[in-house]
């Protein structure tokens, strides 16, 4: 379709919403301008724009009243480093494609602006390694996942990270259809039938196993389900992983075999000459590159149009989950998600979750935001947790939610993968939107990212000795008794229990802190060691841990943060605050 044809249809999608838009086309890219009343109205603009077949990329730059200005830090053009590619962004999708990268003879830097890997979207999402069947059929996320859900099992066994293959149930209730025009008891009736078979010849299609089995049956195999399923299948393959641990070994790998992990390191501008990248500015200097590989996630527009390489907006999308105590680990032996109709556009639904430690969660919610750092969890957020999730666990005490927290997804108004070089701009290759199913899809997705530089003309030469394996330290818990004493005997610090609720000693902690991608903060401990994740919530373990740290870094007891810069735990020691107010 031509430029101008895409161009009037659409207008015509989105006349009805607010005539004035004006509306531009380049090369399958949508730019919207003028001004929306509201952000719901914003949201609908990008988003009919999106569902236009042969649209590419929706650039939504309506104002609408409050719209959050972004605030970039100031940078230092002083040359530091040269690469030969950079990557922006520590999560999940940034650290993978470092990792393989790191296979071939190249100098690579992974910039992230946290104090850690992990800590945008990555952390907080449920784990699942979805199998693709949940996903619009035809789309790249879809392949994606399909691809990368079956590289799993070999790549957590390389890096040493939990990966449960714990299949899902996958239920049909009454619930189901509360909300379809038309009978609840009609629509069940008729439901049973008909939704496996959809189910089924879509697996099949897709090359995915998949199984009715009778109720009595999925009762018999999980007795604390409820007693209103009408239909069940079973999607075996279904696996969970620890997001946050397998970002930190992907990032460990990679320092090993070579990359330069540069964190607490903000992109402030990227430089171009003659329509190719020459660098980028960050807040410690400028890394001259030739090659820029975008991972940022909720920040990848931002990213892009500091290249002058912008083809789509990122509009978040908050989920909220909450985690229950271990005391309930066992309560149920497989995943869960209860369908509903009419399913809502973009979204699997959550469910009923078990994570790789074992403990139930319920969640995700989805609820669109226009702030990037919006990871409250709201009053109504877990009013929707317990109403949309207890019908398949009607009797597992809710009172039993030791924490809860919410996570951004970073989606493009396309609602797909965007994996592919800029359109004007040479050297900068845009890995974004990646959503739901991003965790499943990241081993494909790096290799889709390698392979746009190596379509580029990238010359990747294999790396000899580069080691896929890495080892985690022993959690001392999970030692042996004889092993435990061998471990004291070595290093009296395992001797201190640190975090009582996860048996976490101060040797564990102090393991965490000198790995090769070093534990800054408390919450980098916590991802690395559990200390702080039982059911006091780092009631008991956090003063020690922030002293462990302010001990092995050197540094003062208030310097010591959360989880990044501004999150102070402390202001000063007790008596200095006295004699302040005496001497005043």
């Amino acid at each position: 379709m031509n430029e101008r044809a895409l161009s009037k249809k659409v207008m015509r999608a989105i006349r009805h919403i607010r005539p004035a838009i004006e509306v531009s086309v380049d090369d399958g890219i949508v730019s919207l301008d003028g001004h929306a009343s509201s952000y719901d109205e914003y949201l609908e603009a990008g988003r009919a724009a999106g569902r236009i077949t042969g649209v590419d990329g929706v650039v939504n730059d309506l104002s609408y009243p409050g719209k959050p200005e972004p605030c970039t830090p100031e940078g230092n053009s002083e040359t530091v480093a040269t690469a030969d590619v950079v990557i922006v962004g520590g999560g999940v999708t940034g650290c993978m494609i470092a990792r393989e990268l790191s296979r071939y003879d190249l100098d690579i830097i992974l910039l992230e602006k946290e104090p850690d890997v992990a800590c945008g979207a990555t952390k907080a999402n449920n784990a699942m390694v979805h199998t693709g069947i949940g996903e619009p059929m035809g789309t790249l996320k879809q392949q994606l996942c399909i691809e990368g859900h079956r590289m799993y099992p070999r790549l957590c066994e390389e890096l040493d990270v939990p990966y449960h293959q714990c299949g899902m149930w996958i239920v049909l209730t009454p619930a189901s259809f509360t909300d379809l025009p038309v009978p609840t008891w009609l629509a069940t009736r008729i439901g049973r039938y008909l939704v496996p078979r959809v189910l089924l010849r879509r697996a099949k299609k897709l090359g995915l196993p998949m199984e009715q089995v009778a109720v009595e049956e999925v009762k018999r195999r999980e007795p604390h389900i409820t007693d209103d399923i009408a239909a069940a299948v079973f999607s075996p393959t279904y696996g969970v992983t620890c997001p946050y641990r397998l970002t930190i070994a992907l990032a460990e790998n990679a320092a090993d075999n070579g990359v330069d992990i540069m964190l607490n390191t903000a992109v402030t501008d990227i430089d171009t000459g003659n329509g190719h990248v020459t660098g980028v500015v960050t807040t410690r200097g400028r890394i001259k590159t030739s090659w820029i590989i975008n991972a940022a996630g909720l920040h990848a527009d931002r990213v892009a149009e500091m290249a002058g390489a912008r083809e789509y907006t990122i509009h978040p999308k908050r989920g909220a989950i909450a985690l229950f105590d271990s005391r309930h680990n066992g309560y149920v032996a497989h995943c869960m998600s209860l369908l509903r109709f009419p399913r809502r556009e973009h979204y699997k639904g959550g469910g009923v979750m078990v994570t790789a430690d074992g403990n139930i969660q319920w969640g995700p919610t989805m609820m669109e935001t226009p702030h990037r750092d919006d990871t409250a969890v709201t009053a109504d957020d877990l009013t929707t947790i317990f109403k949309r999730y207890r019908p398949l666990l009607p009797d597992l005490p809710v009172r039993d939610v030791i924490t809860y927290f919410a996570g951004l997804r970073a989606c493009t108004f396309t609602e797909d993968f965007v994996i592919r070089p800029a359109r004007h701009v040479e050297g900068f290759i845009h890995v974004a939107g990646i959503q739901s199913p991003g965790l499943a899809a990241a081993p494909a997705v790096a290799a889709r990212a390698i392979s746009t530089l190596r379509e580029q003309g990238v010359i990747l030469p294999e790396k000899p000795g580069f080691e896929p394996r890495r080892r985690r330290p022993p959690a001392f818990h999970e030692s042996s008794p004889e092993e435990r004493q061998r471990r004291i005997e070595r290093d009296s610090r395992h001797g201190h229990v640190v975090c009582r609720c996860e048996h976490v000693t101060e040797g564990d902690v102090v393991a965490a802190i000198h790995r090769p991608v070093p534990a800054r903060t408390v919450d980098a401990v916590k991802r690395r060691t559990r200390a702080g994740m039982g059911r006091c919530q780092g009631g008991f373990c956090l003063p020690r841990i922030a002293a462990i740290l302010a001990r092995e870094h050197d540094i003062p007891l208030e310097d010591v943060h959360k989880n990044g810069d501004g999150s102070y735990l402390f202001i000063g020691r007790a008596k200095s605050l006295l004699e302040a107010d005496h001497a005043g």
